[in-house]
């Protein structure tokens, strides 16, 4: 799993609805929602400073989280969030309850290394990321916290495809119907020449001179 999971406290809503969600954040509180598990929706109230940090902390998508709500503690993977288009405060977020079984499409992270190792990036070709990200269908307990790229190797005109990547036990791409790109490494007018040959050639021996007849 992605990192480490972690528990909020919230109260449950008994009214829902744009003047409900308002009273609640007068209150410096988040409206939010747990649905999914076929279970019916479950309004909630979350303390504004809490989810504000987990948001901003990074991997808020992929971590597993456990919602203590007055006292039921429910297992959760949050699925979206809406932020204030100006102070950049939530406002909203949709939890999916997580159960046994519990399949998700989620996007992953792509980091890179050995970028040292690659002889295209030594000689000043450039690594262009096709996708920053990929998503992935995995189960809800098993989501990775990033695939990893190795550029050892990688020359100019190389590219990464997702099928030269090794991933976890039950983690497949959304996308199955090709062998989509990652990212390649491209050229540059800043490129260094490649090195020159230092082996010298023999110079050919002179051929003998034809016989008079």
């Amino acid at each position: 799993m992605s990192h480490d999971t972690y528990e909020l406290k919230a109260e449950a809503r008994e009214q829902v609805g744009k003047g409900s969600a308002r009273a609640v954040r007068r209150n410096g509180k988040v409206p939010a929602v747990i649905y999914g598990d076929k279970q019916p929706p479950l309004a909630i109230a979350l303390t504004y400073k809490d989810i504000y940090y987990k948001i901003h902390g990074g991997g808020f998508l992929t971590t597993i989280a456990t919602i203590d709500v007055d006292g039921k503690k429910i297992q959760v993977l949050p699925k979206d969030f809406q932020l204030d288009p100006v102070k950049d405060f939530p406002v909203h977020v949709d939890f999916l309850r997580i159960g046994k079984d519990t399949q998700v499409n989620v996007d992953v992270p792509v980091h890179f290394i050995n970028e040292d190792r690659s002889p295209g990036i030594k000689r000043g070709g450039v690594l262009n990321i096709v996708r920053h990200e990929v998503e992935f269908h995995c189960p809800a307990n098993a989501i990775p916290e990033f695939i990893t790229i190795d550029l050892t190797g990688a020359n100019i005109g190389d590219s990464i495809h997702i099928s030269s990547v090794k991933l976890p036990a039950g983690v497949k791409p959304v996308i199955s119907d090709r062998d989509f790109t990652i990212a390649t490494i491209a050229g540059s007018s800043a490129m260094k020449p490649e090195a020159e040959e230092t082996t010298e050639v023999a110079a050919p021996e002179p051929a003998p001179a034809a016989e008079e007849k």
